[in-house]
């Protein structure tokens, strides 16, 4: 009876903390409703009845063969494989995407440890044809700007068969992915070829607001550019925009309170002032996204452009883990977050199973010496009587 118990107090726990607990905590998150404006239309003029529904989560930070001992490595990315494997079995996107510092050590692993942490990304976030997964880059993936090289960019961009720098369409949206790692703005040579093609996009994406808005025709300076869904793109990177510290950030996903106030690096906490601007002022983006800092935050810039920081995906980061949903449309957008289970919940049921154990351990102790102690006066009163 005593064995039958603990296999059930040890079995529910470790059903309940590896696999159930996700469920009902997934299951609270729902996606953002949104409402059209009358008579809005899409590219082809036909009327918008559809909306992307995207998933944004940011720093995974998979550990690598030199930082990561085998059970924090084991237990963070189980932890993220059944968060993300019941998020997208509950909820169906339709698109992902992940904001950068997919690997914790991406900037220095040798290309044997760089195919095992591709191996084990893979098959953590793997997912159905019905989802594309969109990948940006980090400083963590690549190296800081000090760090980086065209060797690792590429190597980084073959494994997810992209460039790091694009604009990605779904119906009538325009996502425009920024490789924010090369904005130092010093001229270095990944960076100079980033900010052409930024320039580049910039440009074609004002000829599609043009070429819409002049019925279809298109200036001399358009001339070969490529035509996008003549939208404001929703800006999605790893770094955030410049801002001086977290200090009106709020919520239960923002900085420790005696963090807030600690004043952010500029072209390491965040971008620099300059190309912040430049950002804004190529793309005029409705809405930015990033990550970096593992914490949420709100912030307005220029009192028109709106980014939201999401906060890691990972416990190794923080203890309620979260991520963002998206409803967006080619006129209007809709977030909600939805946060993970956290650490300190599991920790707390696990101890919760030890102290049930330890409980049932002394009363069988106790039971066992109770009927000892009766054996013995049986046995005692069987000899008195002889």
């Amino acid at each position: 009876m005593v064995a039958v118990l603990l296999i059930l107090v040890v079995g529910g726990a470790f059903f309940f903390c590896e696999y159930l607990i996700y469920f009902p905590t997934i299951l609270k998150c729902a996606w953002p409703k949104i409402s059209h404006a009358r008579g809005e239309e899409g590219i082809d003029g036909r009327s918008v009845d559809s909306t992307v529904r995207a998933m944004v989560l940011s720093d995974t930070h998979l550990l690598g063969a030199v930082g990561g001992h085998w059970f924090d490595k084991l237990r963070r990315e189980w932890q993220m494989e059944r968060a993300f494997q019941t998020a997208l079995w509950l909820l169906r996107p339709e698109i992902v995407f992940i904001l950068g510092d997919i690997f914790d050590e991406g900037k220095w692993s040798s290309q044997k440890h760089w195919e095992d942490d591709v191996r084990r990304f893979h098959r953590m976030f793997r997912h159905s044809t019905d989802t594309e997964l969109v990948v940006l880059v980090g400083n963590h993936d690549i190296g800081f700007h000090y760090e980086m090289d065209w060797f690792k960019l590429q190597r980084f961009e073959k494994v997810f068969n992209a460039s790091s720098t694009r604009i990605v369409t779904k119906k009538g949206v325009n996502f425009l992915l920024v490789n924010s790692v090369a904005l130092h703005g010093d001229g270095c040579p990944i960076c100079q070829s980033v900010e052409k093609e930024l320039i580049k996009l910039s440009r074609d994406l004002n000829c599609s607001l043009q070429s819409s808005q002049s019925g279809g025709g298109l200036t001399d300076s358009c001339e070969g550019s490529q035509l996008y869904p003549p939208t404001s793109p929703i800006m999605l990177q790893h770094y955030p925009l410049y801002r001086v510290s977290d200090a009106g950030c709020t919520g239960l996903d923002a900085a420790p309170p005696e963090e807030r106030h600690l004043l952010f690096r500029e072209k390491y906490d965040v971008l620099s002032k300059e190309a912040s601007q430049r950002l804004l002022q190529w793309f005029k983006p409705r809405l930015i996204l990033s990550g970096h800092t593992h914490s949420g935050c709100e912030v307005l810039h220029d009192n028109k452009y709106p980014e939201v920081s999401v906060p890691s995906f990972s416990w190794r980061n923080r203890n309620n883990p979260s991520f963002i949903l998206a409803s967006v449309s080619s006129g209007s957008y809709a977030l909600s977050k939805c946060f993970l289970p956290e650490e300190s919940t599991v920790i707390g049921v696990y101890c919760s199973a030890g102290a049930c154990l330890l409980l049932l351990f002394l009363a069988h102790c106790m039971w066992m010496k109770g009927l000892l102690q009766c054996l013995s006066l049986c046995l005692l009163g069987k000899h008195k009587s002889l």
